[in-house]
């Protein structure tokens, strides 16, 4: 074998290309942080054609719910109205059925008008009192009290007359007549009563 004559220089080997990796400053770094700094730069890993179809499938699945479930909101909504509308029509009848007797009496008192003229005043008594019979039990009493406080719940002022001094007078704030009754409670009325109300005599 032939030495190397003087002045020339072996190739170099695997171990003197592998120089030590050493950090910013110069240290020696520990060979698995020099394998991870050595290695190019590059973006994430792509996604595998198997990651890329569940992910499909999921967002699939995701559409599909969301469609059933505006599907589904829909159709209660839709069952719902219809409920409110049957609700209503029910309720409507009840009531005009509830005064069906009160018409019927109306109708027999104007056949007995011509032959017992004074009979007629009983009658409309009667279907008077059948009306407010029928409006109490749905819910709407009669209100028409007067000499009560007044109560904006309960009462429309119309007018303010004079009240106390006189002997006799109504207290300020106070109902003194009712001009028209309301039907109803506080809470649930079909109108409130209209009615007078003593005003302070020095106001």
């Amino acid at each position: 074998m032939t030495s190397p004559s003087p002045g020339q220089h072996a190739g170099p080997t695997n171990s003197d290309q592998r120089e030590p990796a050493v950090d910013d400053q110069g240290r020696p770094r520990p060979a698995a942080q020099a394998r991870e700094a050595d290695r190019p730069a590059s973006g994430a890993p792509d996604a595998g054609p198997g990651e890329a179809s569940a992910t499909a499938d999921a967002t699939a699945e995701l559409e599909d719910n969301w469609r059933r479930s505006l599907a589904d909101l829909d159709n209660l909504r839709k069952r719902f109205s219809r409920d409110v509308s049957r609700e209503r029509a029910a309720e409507r009848d009840r009531v005009a059925e509830a005064f069906l007797p009160v018409l019927d009496n109306i109708d027999l008192a104007l056949r007995h008008a011509e032959s017992d003229p004074a009979a007629i005043v009983e009658g409309v008594r009667a279907i008077r009192e059948q009306a407010l019979a029928v409006l109490a039990r749905l819910g709407y009493p009669r209100q028409e009290e007067a000499g009560v406080p007044f109560d904006p719940a309960r009462h429309e002022v119309v007018a303010l007359v004079p009240g106390g001094g006189a002997e006799g007078a109504a207290a300020p704030g106070w109902v003194v007549d009712v001009v028209r009754p309301g039907y109803g409670d506080p809470d649930r009325q079909l109108r409130p009563a209209s009615v007078t109300v003593a005003r302070d005599p020095d106001s």
